[in-house]
């Protein structure tokens, strides 16, 4: 009994590293499938005004009315007491923006305006000084500039015609890079390498790829999403040892099988992963049509006083049933073989959907299904 554990023993990780050879590989750098773990960019938000509507903006928004007055008693112009701004040219709006990693003041982003009141068009405006700040409050970058609104509006008549959105837009470059974040990239004898999908074997054959190129010992894989990796102190040599790192080869695994149906739009994606086991599959259409048509109920001759012409309902409900005929769906491996099976059942995305659940409760599909 002992021997036969002994010889079980010794057969088990030859057999797991036949296995994972022989597993369709396939080929990517680093950089494609982990990132450095503190790299990252950080969102920014703000509040502020767009001027020089074209009697397009906000009407009776108190806070738009109230932003104004605050702007202008900055400048030094305080209004008389009673005296209210309608600010028809004015629109108070949201500004947001990311802050890449590693940006340094005096270096310009990007930004999105878009309204939060009654405006009808930002298009034409002017987004004035607005600071923008992070999580912790602090500022971080000052918007400013002509907005850019990719869409065009004209009403007549009481008629209006609208051509994408025009409570929305951006200014590029429209901000100013004020405050650094600090990154923990240099920090340290150690980075970490944070997979992009959680995979046990992808980050044990990105450890095995880091410790074949540098030497062993160089990296160990923590988790299924994360890689430790020594790396040397000098800022220098670290940046030069990450850019060596992000460019090694890696053989990753076939991909696990799965099959995305988005309820919103209707669509199907399948993966190459996809397999399909024999299979008989029937699927038949239920309708069902209401019709309702109006009818007029007249008094007859002589009727009482008091008798009125009533108009009633007639429904008429037909249910109808289209039979499915019986279809042989053959083994299928391949992702173009799965796809001429499921288009010979002729079968909206709806009911392909259920004919997947179908399938994969009588296990013949070979995938994971997921619902967005």
């Amino acid at each position: 009994m002992n021997r036969s554990k002994q010889l079980l023993r010794r057969l088990a990780l030859p057999l797991v590293a036949w296995a994972l050879a022989c597993a369709p590989a396939l080929a990517a750098r680093v950089k494609d499938v982990a990132s450095v773990q503190g790299v990252r960019s950080n969102q920014l938000v703000g509040y502020g005004l767009v001027v020089g509507l074209d009697g397009t903006g906000d009407r009776n928004n108190a806070y738009a009315t109230r932003s104004l007055a605050n702007f202008m008693q900055q400048m030094g112009l305080a209004l008389p007491q009673g005296v209210t701004v309608q600010p028809k040219n004015v629109a108070a709006v949201m500004v947001t923006a990311e802050l890449p990693p590693f940006a340094r003041p005096g270096q310009t982003i990007d930004v999105t305006v878009s309204s939060v009141g009654s405006a009808k068009s930002l298009r034409g405006g002017t987004l004035i000084q607005t600071p923008l700040r992070g999580a912790d409050g602090q500022v971080y970058a000052l918007a400013q500039g002509s907005l850019v609104v990719a869409g065009a509006g004209a009403s007549a008549g009481g008629s209006s015609v609208t051509v994408n959105h025009l409570n929305a837009g951006r200014i590029p470059s429209g901000a100013l890079v004020e405050r650094t974040v600090p990154t923990p990239l240099l920090l340290g004898d150690t980075v970490t390498l944070a997979l992009r999908a959680e995979d046990f074997q992808t980050a044990t054959r990105v450890a095995t790829a880091i410790n074949r190129a540098i030497g062993d010992g160089t990296a160990q894989a923590l988790d299924g999403r994360t890689v430790q990796v020594r790396a040397p102190r000098d800022p220098n040599e670290r940046v030069a040892f990450l850019a060596s790192l992000e460019d090694l080869p890696v053989e990753l695994a076939a991909p696990t099988a799965r099959v995305v149906f988005n309820a919103r739009t209707g669509s199907v994606v399948l993966n190459q992963a996809v397999s399909l086991a024999p299979a008989a599959i029937a699927h038949g259409n239920l309708s069902i049509s209401i019709t309702s048509t109006p009818q007029v109920s007249q008094p007859p001759p002589f009727a009482p006083p008091g008798a009125q012409t009533v108009v009633t309902e007639k429904a008429d409900i037909q249910v109808q049933q289209e039979g499915g005929k019986l279809i042989e769906v053959q083994a299928s491996a391949q992702l173009a073989d799965v796809v001429r099976a499921l288009n010979k059942l002729g079968a909206t995305p709806a009911d392909l959907l259920a004919i997947l659940q179908a399938l994969k409760a009588a296990g013949a599909l070979k995938a994971e299904l997921e619902v967005i």
